[in-house]
């Protein structure tokens, strides 16, 4: 569905189709964890994209046509563990529901402050949202069960025999063993940055309780059979790596997985290595540039075997990134509960699977509460005229672009396709960002370097000036570091503050724009705007701009759009500081006039494209023009500003007192001009 009627004929002579919109879509955005507020990470990472693409697409194919939503995730064993430490120390009083409870309030006043517009903000372990997930997630569990997508495996887990306690997957600390990594941490069966492992692969592994090192005890669970949709996962990721704005980078971490298994052995026990090569499943071997050899087997089994038979001659090794059975479920009690199968019972979901499909839960407790019927969702997540789009930080591209393609795939039974069928659950699109950085630093709230809250900047900027900065960034691009000027003890009294930057373009530029139309007209025209055509050369540049930001934001190339937005606002206040020093000169009432209506024009353009970015400012702009919602809509956006209006020779546009602001300072910022 193009939606492009209206304006269809503004187009003929551009040789580039407009994008073809679907018909209906479901944005989400990465799910926080329950243990904590939001950081300033949370929102320029994730929150905002997603938040000024949802309010793009409401605008572009009607919001009546767009879901927007995230949630709390309540469980996990990150929550248990900081959830007890605070107890210890006396920090907290109450449940770890109560505790969960807090943090997801806290959470969504962080979201309405930034002016994130979702439809709806669940929680897994709180309220409807959380008897609709256990629901869905036990939907999930027995249809793929019935799919034969699953295995129950006897694995080894990590016990601590000084307390004699089995430990979840946080209260275990060591090295990653995938080669590369990077990791801050590994955990364990999985690393800081999402690789996953066997925990009997984690190196160096100790207690989080004791600091002792664990014993391997075994544990039965339910694993998905992640490696077998390894051609499907392939087909995937090539369809993707066409689609227009597609990341480089996502589609080369995904495609690292798709790697055959392999065993990397540093040269110095090449030696000892080539005395048991014999006893090694078929293999072949690869040197690597005077580092170390690698091994790369057929099947996973034969690297298990192999590592194995490494271990028992001690030789040391790493595995490579390759697809492994992701496991489903665990025996922490703070959980959603799994249906009881094969005599397998009391296990809870591990909190990665089960958040994958939070989002669906989430929809259905949306849909439910607007009175639709308990299935409404699937005519959102199962249509192949709709899309479903979801930002997420880079960290958690393996769960997400493997794990869960892996498993919506999975629900079709056998055999599946890349492309689901109508009926059958759709794909998502991935919008993955890179980190930003915090004065440079990689900031966590595990890590060392602690990141500013973000409730925290809204002490010293508009919610506008941090959408607009944050979306100019290009995290789509790099990892781009944040530096605020007043959180940045190396910045000197006389250095300018990045952040201004886009903050400037608002409270100056845009807001200079606006203020001249409105007091020019006030002074002249008694707030009406004059009957006059638009010259055609504004249209035109109008047209232009328009095309290409549409353009962009349908390819998520956020900064670029913002960057043409940014041009043109600034070229809105050259065409009228042109004109009005002739006017200074001639006082031509035909020339104010055309300069009027021509500004207001390219105003209202630079007011719709600024609309997602920059909710309060834009919004107070369409309310002193005395006209309704309908100005949003991009079935209108060539329109003029009079056909909003029923009568435009008595409409009155709201009276602008002097000194107003459309994109207000923060009291921050005018303490310290003042100063």
């Amino acid at each position: 569905k193009n939606n492009n009627d209206n304006a269809g004929s503004h187009y003929k002579k551009h040789q580039q189709p407009r994008p073809a919109f679907p018909d209906r879509v479901i944005i989400t955005a990465g799910m926080p964890y329950g243990n904590k507020n939001l950081h300033f990470g949370h929102i320029a990472g994730v929150f905002v994209p997603a938040d000024v693409f949802a309010r793009f697409m409401r605008d572009r194919i009607g919001k009546e046509n767009v879901i927007f939503i995230s949630g709390t995730d309540c469980y996990g064993s990150p929550i248990v563990e900081y959830y007890n430490q605070l107890i210890k120390k006396g920090e907290f009083e109450g449940s770890i529901s109560e505790f969960v409870s807090m943090n997801h309030e806290n959470q969504k006043k962080a979201l309405a402050a930034y002016n994130i517009d979702l439809n709806y903000y669940g929680a897994s372990s709180i309220g409807r949202s959380a008897e609709i997930h256990k629901e869905m997630s036990a939907y999930f569990f027995n249809t793929l069960y019935n799919n034969g997508q699953f295995e129950s495996l006897s694995t080894e887990q990590f016990f601590d025999p000084k307390l004699e306690v089995f430990l979840n997957g946080r209260q275990v600390t060591g090295v990653c063993p995938v080669v590369d990594c990077a990791s801050e941490q590994g955990y364990a069966d999985e690393c800081s940055l999402g690789h996953q492992y066997f925990p009997k692969d984690l190196i160096d592994p100790r207690s989080t309780l004791t600091g002792e090192k664990p014993e391997m005890r075994e544990v039965k669970n339910w694993y998905f059979k992640l490696p077998e949709y390894k051609e499907a996962i392939e087909q995937w990721v090539e369809l993707q790596s066409h689609i227009p704005g597609s990341r480089d980078y996502v589609i080369k971490y995904i495609r690292e997985f798709l790697s055959p298994p392999v065993v990397h052995i540093k040269k110095k026990f090449v030696e000892s290595l080539e005395s048991i090569r014999s006893t090694l499943p078929a293999h072949t071997l690869t040197e690597k540039k005077n580092e170390s050899v690698y091994l790369t087997f057929n099947t996973l089994e034969a690297r298990e075997k192999a590592c194995l038979l490494l271990s028992h001659q001690d030789i040391q090794f790493r595995t490579g990134k390759t697809l492994v059975p992701f496991r489903l479920t665990g025996n922490i009690e703070w959980g959603v509960p799994v249906p009881a199968c094969e005599g397998v019972q009391d296990l809870t979901f591990w909190v990665w699977p089960e958040s994958l499909w939070a989002p669906i839960s989430f929809t259905s407790a949306y849909l439910e509460q607007k009175g639709l019927p308990k299935e409404a969702w699937k005519e959102w997540w199962t249509s192949q005229n709709n899309k479903i789009y979801q930002f997420i930080g880079e960290d958690n591209i393996y769960f997400y672009g493997i794990a869960e393609m892996g498993m919506f795939m999975g629900m079709q039974g056998t055999p599946c396709s890349p492309v689901p069928p109508q009926g059958e659950l759709q794909l998502p699109e991935l919008i993955v960002n890179n980190h930003i950085l915090f004065l440079n630093i990689k900031a966590s709230s595990s890590g060392k370097i602690k990141p500013p809250m973000a409730m925290e900047l809204l002490d010293y900027y508009t919610s506008d000036q941090l959408r607009t900065h944050f979306i100019s960034l290009g995290l789509s691009l790099r990892s781009v570091s944040f530096q605020p000027k007043p959180l940045d003890p190396d910045a000197g009294e006389k250095a300018g503050d990045p952040v201004m930057k886009e903050g400037n373009l608002l409270c100056k530029v845009f807001n200079r724009a606006i203020r001249s139309c409105f007091y020019t007209l006030q002074e002249f025209y008694n707030g009406i705007l004059p009957d006059k055509e638009i010259s055609p050369e504004i249209i035109e540049e109008a047209r232009e701009v328009v095309i290409q930001f549409e353009r962009f934001m349908f390819e998520h190339k956020f900064h670029v759009a913002m960057a043409k937005i940014d041009k043109y606002i600034r070229g809105v206040n050259k065409y009228w500081s042109k004109n009005m020093q002739i006017l200074q000169e001639t006082n031509d009432d035909e020339l104010r006039k055309q300069t009027l209506v021509d500004t207001f024009y390219m105003v209202k353009i630079a007011g719709v494209l600024m609309h997602p970015i920059a909710p309060t400012g834009t919004e107070l702009l369409r309310e002193y023009l005395n006209i309704g919602e309908e100005f949003w809509s991009w079935d209108h956006i060539f329109d003029p500003i009079t056909s909003f209006i029923k009568d435009s020779s008595t409409h009155r546009f709201k009276f602008l007192e002097p000194r107003e602001d459309f994109f207000e300072k923060h009291p921050y910022q005018i303490e310290q001009f003042t100063e």
